[in-house]
C-alpha cells in the first residue's frame, strides 16, 4: 500500500500521473469538416515515416516509448495486421498520428493519437478524434480505450472526456527522464523541468 504525501523522484527521472479512459459504446459525433488543404488518410508505415511524424507530434509532450524501439521491433508493431495507421495530410506534409489497436478480442485501444503545431487549434483534433472513435466502432468491439498523462497537453483530458470517454483508473509512472538518455533532445518539452541530481 502507498503512503499518503510526497515520494521523492530520483534525479534523472520523472514522473507522471496516468490517467486511463474507455468507453463502452460509440457516442453520438458531431460532425466537423475538415479544415481546407486538410486530408485524411490511412498509412502503411514505414520507419522513417513512424519516427519522424511521432517526434515531430510528440516531443513538446515528451513521446518517447516507441523511440526506445529497434529497427526489428518497430518494424514488427508497424506491420501487426492488428494496428491501423491513419494522418492527416496538409500541404503534401503528414501532421497527424492516429494508431488503432485491435489486439485484444472485444477491445480497441487508441494508442496514440496527435497533431503537429501545424494543425492544434484549426479543428482537425476533433474531425481526427471523430474518425478513430467510428474507426473503432465499425469492428466487434465493446471497449475503446486510451490513456493520457500528466506530460500530455493540458486540453487532452477534458477533450477525451467531451470525446465520450470516461476515466477509470489512475497510476504514477516513472522512468528515466528521455532528454538525458538521448532519445529526445535536452531543449524539448522546456515545460517539464529537468532535473539532473
Amino acid at each position: 500500500m502507498i503512503e499518503s504525501g510526497f515520494h521523492d523522484v530520483p534525479p534523472g527521472k520523472f514522473a507522471v500521473v496516468v490517467t486511463h479512459l474507455e468507453m463502452d459504446a460509440k457516442p453520438s459525433l458531431r460532425e466537423v469538416p475538415l479544415p481546407e488543404g486538410v486530408t485524411f488518410q490511412k498509412v502503411t508505415p514505414t520507419l522513417d515515416w513512424f519516427r519522424d511524424i511521432f517526434r515531430r507530434v510528440g516531443m513538446d509532450w515528451l513521446w518517447y516509448g516507441r523511440l526506445k524501439l529497434d529497427d526489428a521491433a518497430l518494424s514488427a508493431l508497424l506491420q501487426d495486421p492488428a494496428r491501423d495507421f491513419y494522418t492527416l495530410t496538409r500541404d503534401g506534409k503528414d501532421e497527424a498520428l492516429l494508431e488503432l489497436n485491435f489486439a485484444e478480442d472485444g477491445s480497441c485501444e487508441l494508442a496514440y493519437f496527435g497533431l503537429t503545431s501545424a494543425l492544434i487549434g484549426s479543428g482537425s483534433g476533433r474531425y481526427l478524434m471523430n474518425q478513430a472513435i467510428t474507426l473503432a466502432w465499425e469492428k466487434p468491439i465493446n471497449r475503446l480505450h486510451l490513456h493520457t498523462c500528466t506530460n500530455d497537453s493540458p486540453q487532452a483530458l477534458g477533450f477525451y472526456m467531451r470525446s465520450g470517454f470516461t476515466p477509470v483508473s489512475r497510476q504514477v509512472e516513472i522512468d528515466d527522464d528521455p532528454r538525458l538518455t538521448g532519445l529526445l533532445p535536452r531543449d524539448a518539452a522546456p515545460q517539464v523541468p529537468l532535473i539532473e541530481g
